[in-house]
């Protein structure tokens, strides 16, 4: 299977960016038309670490591109794509560590939430890990939680540790179903992955707070 019939069958996808419309859009398909070339990895690679700081588009599309293509290399594609994630996190911890009255807060107003970010900084010291993770697997712009994790100070290992299982679980989750599934789990996964990611943030939040209550 050509890696160019993978962008090319990607109907939920087309459907959800022909709704934005404008510069997203076309970043979108810019980002998407990386399949279809001999650099498909090294762009998720790159893809994945700009979104976690500063991209808009997520690196989600292009994985499911690569990974439908050749679903073989399904797990390599996940593991590219969590590596370059984490250390877009860490550029984002550290533009929020150093950097936050300038570049840091230029971004967050940029995405829309510098209103919240007095919430942002209480949810982090009430759950502090339990954010990042949550923010890794859920639609939650994630790079606003990695500067904001900087500029609050949260532990650093602590951070990258909940980058590695909130983002691995989300990409990973993807080749996984496309590894066993192939070409006909991919309009799940574009119709159905952001619901599903909700729910297991939810589920996870709940777990913590279960532990932290129930347990003796």
């Amino acid at each position: 299977m050509s890696e160019q019939t993978a962008v090319a069958q990607t109907p939920g996808a087309k459907a959800e960016t022909a709704k934005s419309g404008g510069m997203l859009n076309r970043l979108y398909w810019w980002v998407l038309s990386w399949a279809d070339t001999p650099y498909g990895t090294p762009a998720l690679f790159i893809v994945a670490v700009v979104e976690s700081s500063i991209f808009p588009i997520p690196p989600d599309a292009l994985l499911v591109a690569l990974a439908v293509a050749r679903p073989a290399k399904a797990y390599i594609y996940a593991a590219v794509c969590t590596a370059g994630s984490v250390i877009g996190g860490i550029i984002g911890y550290g533009i929020g560590y150093f950097f936050i009255e300038t570049i840091g807060m230029k971004i967050i107003e940029l995405y829309g939430v510098a209103e919240k970010y007095t919430m942002i900084q209480e949810l982090y010291e009430k759950y502090n890990a339990i954010v990042v993770l949550v923010a890794g697997v859920t639609p939650i712009p994630y790079k606003v939680f990695t500067i904001a994790g900087g500029a609050f100070k949260v532990s650093f290992i602590t951070f990258v540790l909940a980058s590695i299982a909130g983002r691995g679980f989300r990409f990973f989750l993807e080749g996984v179903l496309i590894y066993y599934y192939g070409d006909q789990i991919r309009d799940f996964i574009d119709k159905h992955l952001t619901k599903l990611s909700w729910i297991f943030g939810i589920l996870l939040v709940g777990g913590f707070v279960a532990i932290k209550y129930l347990a003796p």
